[in-house]
């Protein structure tokens, strides 16, 4: 980042060289469709809106450091985005090269103080994992403990509020944005607020003691990594390594063992958003690691979302009234969610419908292998189509929505089938409290 190639000048002449470019697209576009019949227009507007997001994908994705995890942090917020541009800036998920080992030395040394060798016996210059505001590296303390080493990238956070003014107002220029602007202003404070909190590792560093203490009283197989606060600074997090499998070769193992994974990452969930109310909402896989004691390791507390208490009552109405079919109820939780819009109503056979679905994999023994709620779900989206602007993105629900999602596909993953209705009663009980 403290090259010439990622000054923020050189970084706001690109991002500002994209946004004239898109517009000029979507001026000509909007040109050449004048004559045009409805189907001519919509063709021409989705293959715009796929050289757009093309065009976003490869420029941010040269990018390292916050505009890249803007644009991450982006994708995964599909309701916002046209599908053709959710699409394509999905795959910067994926990149993150990494960064030479010399510029991660100078930074580790001037967070810490300390010449490299004085701190640590041992520091692999390859990093086990890159992403797009910092790198992972294995490394050993002077006393023996084996640790993790996150580096953030120099300078990675004072780009961060401009980055993502600048993709807003390109995303705005082209009218690409499918919501009003308050709801706009609101979405993009959550995404700013995610995005801060991410780039401050004391932030993280503080998420992952609560994370700790909260699970060792309740599971000691919830293995939570241990901050190591003398070598750690809002720069640099050391953290004690935690070894365990990857998902795909838990889903190797036998299924009773890949059961008890897959209950316990449920319970912790749950627990962790109904009664911690701060939940880790980045469910990514290669955050998680598994053990064959039934242990499962949860990394990187960089994502932390706090709730209320009156969002958490709100979420249990939702929960009670989908329990009961009750869709007055429903539609009254869903509306002080800010989720419903009061354009029209959904038809009541359709929310019967999506209810059975949704959780069909929560109060039955359901086999996650087979995955048949996400294909019903995918047929009844046809009919339902025609009715979705009665829902809309809601601040409130985005990063439980992001959580939720990513650990059903994990469930998926590790191949899960059992009966979980038992323990989401135990979460969440009939009774209002």
């Amino acid at each position: 980042m403290a090259n010439s190639a990622n000054s923020p000048t050189r970084r706001f002449l690109k991002l500002a060289g994209m946004t004239a470019s898109i517009a000029t697209k979507t001026v000509s576009n909007s040109l050449r469709s004048l004559n045009a019949d409805q189907d001519q227009k919509n063709a021409a507007k989705s293959k715009l809106f796929q050289e757009i997001g093309i065009q976003i994908a490869d420029t941010l994705g040269q990018m390292k450091g916050a505009v890249m995890k803007v644009g991450q942090i982006a994708s995964q917020y599909k309701d916002i985005f046209p599908p053709e541009v959710a699409q394509a800036i999905s795959k910067l998920q994926r990149q993150a090269p990494a960064m030479p080992f010399a510029e991660i030395k100078m930074q580790v040394e001037s967070e810490l103080g300390q010449p490299l060798e004085k701190i640590f016996t041992y520091f692999s210059e390859t990093p086990f994992a890159a992403a797009s505001i910092g790198q992972v590296h294995r490394a050993t303390l002077n006393n023996g403990q084996d640790v993790v080493v996150k580096v953030q990238y120099p300078g990675v956070d004072h780009a961060c509020e401009s980055d993502l003014k600048q993709i807003r107002l390109a995303l705005r220029m082209m009218g690409m944005l499918k919501i009003d602007k308050d709801l706009q202003d609101q979405l993009f404070n959550e995404i700013q607020e995610s995005l801060a909190n991410e780039l401050n590792y004391e932030l993280e560093a503080q998420n992952l003691e609560i994370a700790r203490a909260f699970h060792k009283k309740l599971d000691s197989k919830v293995i939570i990594p241990q901050v190591f606060k003398e070598y750690s600074t809002r720069h640099i997090l050391t953290l004690s390594f935690e070894a365990g499998e990857s998902i795909e070769h838990a889903s190797t193992w036998s299924q009773e063992l890949r059961n008890e994974l897959g209950k316990r990452l449920f319970t912790a969930m749950g627990q962790e958003i109904f009664y911690l109310k701060r939940f880790h909402c980045d469910p990514h896989p290669g955050n998680l690691a598994f053990r064959p004691d039934g242990s499962v390791v949860v990394y990187d507390y960089g994502g932390v979302k706090q709730l209320s208490t009156e969002q958490v009552q709100y979420f249990k109405k939702l929960i009670y009234a989908a329990r009961q079919s009750n869709i007055l109820e429903l539609e009254n939780a869903l509306t002080e969610l800010q989720v419903l819009t009061e354009k029209q109503r959904f038809p009541n056979e359709l929310y019967h419908d999506w209810l059975e679905i949704l959780l069909r994999p929560l109060i039955q023994h359901y086999d996650f292998a087979e995955n048949s709620a996400h294909h019903d779900g995918m047929l009844l989206m046809k009919a339902s189509l025609k009715y979705w602007d009665i829902f809309k993105p809601s601040p409130n629900t985005l990063m439980l929505n992001r959580t939720f999602t990513g650990h059903y596909w994990n469930l998926v993953h590790l191949k899960v089938k059992d009966d979980l209705n038992s323990l989401f009663h135990e979460l969440i009980p009939d009774n209002m409290s």
